[in-house]
């Protein structure tokens, strides 16, 4: 099969779009047909050296968290899947592919409503979202404020939060244009960061008072910030680390506001825990997607063989919604 193999660390120069092994499945697994998946910044990272797949060193380092296509061979051990199901899913790498191999576990069937290019760009943001806003305690009636809105988790986490009866959604990006998008997807309140303390704004748009939650892709650069922004016992879960992972916090607010700071990361954890997010999402998040009310927003679409332009394309941070590759 075709692939995207990470030759080297290093730019995108070192994706080399060249014939590997087709994966062999277990007998938990699906051996899938890929028809297309999508860009998440750890894509980037792991093609710079900083962010190797999970467990074992695979024979060939092929980058790609998600995936979207028709079950090729069902495992004997599986059970609720068959030859020729749409399914889509998490996967710990290897998604930039022709064919991939997931645990059952962490398969979805794609809704009928999804065309394959959405159904692609859904799997990794939604389910990072939807989990980030649970691990927050987030609950309908609050307020909280989503950085990177016009990201692929900013945009999920916005209509997620509504969904789930958000009484205020506040959202940072670094243009008008990625603000008006989001605020066509339900986002209540924008902040340009590039002009704009979206502390202050936060803190205007509610009162004084703060917000309840925020979730976080930045890390360093926004922390003090965000612990200004937070109302008293508010809390925040940090899923990335655009900004950096290392800086310098007032933590008296820390205490003054009782407030709590978790993180995490979905792609590290075991199965088991995977699993459960995917149930979780498949269960309370895909049927909003499925009926429309919430929108899974492709960018642009590139082919599998021009993953190094998609890449380049996303480090020039323009992209509102998913970046996909069609398989």
């Amino acid at each position: 099969m075709k692939a995207i193999v990470i030759t080297a660390p290093g730019g995108p120069e070192v994706l080399s779009y060249q014939d590997v092994p087709d994966p062999v499945p277990g007998p938990d697994d699906l051996l899938v047909r890929v028809r297309a998946t999508a860009l998440n910044r750890a894509d980037i990272l792991q093609r710079m050296g900083g962010y190797p797949q999970p467990g074992q060193k695979p024979a060939h380092d092929i980058p790609g968290l998600e995936f979207a296509g028709e079950v090729l061979k069902v495992g004997e051990r599986v059970q609720g899947f068959a030859v020729g199901d749409r399914v889509m899913g998490l996967l710990p790498g290897a998604g930039y592919a022709e064919q991939v191999v997931t645990h059952h576990r962490l398969a979805m069937k794609v809704p009928d409503s999804l065309s394959w290019h959405e159904a692609g760009a859904t799997p990794e943001v939604y389910i990072t979202a939807h989990d980030a806003l649970l691990q927050c305690g987030f609950t309908a009636g609050e307020s909280v404020l989503i950085h990177a809105a016009g990201s692929g988790v900013g945009v999920a986490a916005i209509q997620i939060a509504k969904m789930m009866g958000a009484s205020l959604v506040i959202g940072t990006a670094g243009s008008e244009e990625k603000l008006a998008q989001a605020a066509a997807l339900g986002m209540d309140v924008g902040a340009n960061y590039k002009t704009e303390d979206f502390a202050a704004k936060s803190l205007e748009a509610t009162g004084g008072r703060g917000v309840d939650c925020v979730i976080d892709v930045i890390g360093a650069d926004y922390l003090e910030k965000n612990l200004r922004a937070l109302a008293l016992k508010g809390r925040m879960t940090i899923v990335g680390l655009m900004g950096g992972a290392s800086t310098q916090a007032n933590l008296g607010m820390l205490l003054q506001k009782r407030l709590q700071i978790r993180g995490t990361t979905l792609r590290a954890r075991p199965i088991e825990e995977k699993g459960a997010a995917t149930r979780a999402f498949e269960k309370s998040v895909l049927p909003h997607i499925a009926s429309g009310r919430i929108k899974v927003v492709v960018d642009r679409v590139f082919t599998l063989a021009e993953a190094a332009a998609a890449q380049e394309y996303m480090g020039a941070n323009q992209n509102f919604g998913k970046i996909v590759l069609d398989v």
